[in-house]
């Protein structure tokens, strides 16, 4: 095909216009310096001989741009595996490095500060968008696993988890993600099967948690994996859905035997501290009776034995002053007017009409007001 060179057409149509456009004589002026240029490597010399200095300079040039293709560098974010013939030889940091040119040596640099998630049960569309209550695709022949107290649940979960040796995770396992589901899947599933289904379901969140997370490192480290698990997080913990309606129905039935076990303890911590108190008042008021009486006791007997001693020493003024104090304590309260008499049967002056009874009562209620 020919070059249509007034019209500044090329074999593939017309080329651009305007000022200071490569046209087609350019073109063929490059192509005619580069020709005589690698040309002067083959040219000979004039007793017809190759000429070897242009060989050996083209050989020495091609040495050195093969050489400076061993220079790499490391991202800060990344680590350096470089391997000679297949073969790991040693990690470099971030920065400039330099290795054997290839086909001798190569290098790898993996991502080792990149959080990398994978989820088990639940399959969202985004993976950096992940967290509780996240919603998605269920998995149910990973989600679905079996109580310590023979209870289904459903449990869906992810893993974040970083590369802590890049020579460990490049060549000790393979298919290093499918590597992580699994063991986080088994791990959750022995945690799962030694839990009750309402420990798992109420406070225990936070604990199987942790206790996944230290089952998955402790296997990853057995298999020198080079992996660090930086969290896991339960996303849903629900019975299977073909019984959950029944299920909430016993959480509800749980709920309230809980509120009236408190509500009974609640009574119970306020009638027995009364009980207690009142108990309390009983005892001390009988103790107080019981001093009363033997305090009296004491002084009935003190006070008798006083006069008995006086009695011993005048018994007949003391058998007067005890008949006189008893008459005073049987009559003080009667309503009888009693007048003695003298010897001669008088009165010792006192008027006979006077009701004197009745005096004696408008006494008493005027003492009374």
């Amino acid at each position: 095909m020919s070059w249509d060179n007034d019209n500044n057409n090329g074999p593939w149509g017309r080329g651009p216009r305007g000022g200071g456009n490569f046209d087609n004589k350019d073109l063929d002026k490059l192509l005619s310096s580069l020709r005589n240029s690698f040309g002067r490597f083959s040219s000979k010399t004039p007793d017809g001989k190759i000429n070897k200095k242009n060989w050996l300079l083209f050989i020495l040039i091609a040495i050195a741009i093969w050489g400076a293709t061993g220079v790499y560098r490391v991202q800060p974010d990344e680590q350096g595996i470089v391997l000679r013939f297949g073969e790991y030889i040693r990690s470099t940091p971030d920065g400039l490095h330099y290795h054997l040119p290839f086909p001798i040596e190569n290098v790898l640099k993996p991502k080792v500060t990149r959080e990398n998630q994978v989820e088990v049960g639940i399959r969202t569309s985004s993976q950096s968008s992940i967290g509780r209550g996240s919603i998605g695709r269920d998995v149910p022949e990973e989600s679905l696993m079996l109580t310590g107290d023979e209870n289904i649940v459903d449990v869906d979960f992810s893993v974040q988890w970083v590369i802590s040796d890049a020579a460990d995770y490049l060549f000790n396992i393979q298919n290093q993600e499918s590597t992580v589901k699994a063991v986080a899947e088994s791990a959750m599933r022995e945690v799962i099967g030694s839990s009750d289904l309402e420990q798992i379901l109420t406070g225990g969140r936070e604990k199987n948690e942790q206790a996944v997370r230290d089952l998955m490192q402790k296997t990853l480290d057995e298999y020198e994996a080079g992996i660090l698990v930086r969290r896991v997080q339960l996303q849903k913990v629900d019975p299977p859905a073909a019984v959950i309606d029944a299920f909430r129905d016993v959480q509800a039935a749980r709920a309230d035997q809980e509120r009236l076990r408190n509500e009974a303890e609640a009574y119970t911590n306020r009638i027995i501290p009364a009980a207690r108190g009142e108990s309390a008042q009983l005892i001390q008021a009988a103790e107080a009776y019981r001093d009363t009486v033997v305090a009296d006791a004491e002084g009935q007997a003190a006070r008798f034995n006083s006069v008995y001693e006086e009695y011993k020493k005048a018994p007949e003024v003391t058998r007067q002053r005890m008949y006189l104090e008893t008459i005073e304590r049987v009559y003080g309260g009667m309503d009888k007017i009693i007048i003695d008499q003298d010897d001669e049967g008088n009165n010792s002056g006192v008027v006979p009409y006077l009701p004197l009874d009745q005096l004696q009562k408008r006494q008493d209620n005027e003492e009374i007001q």
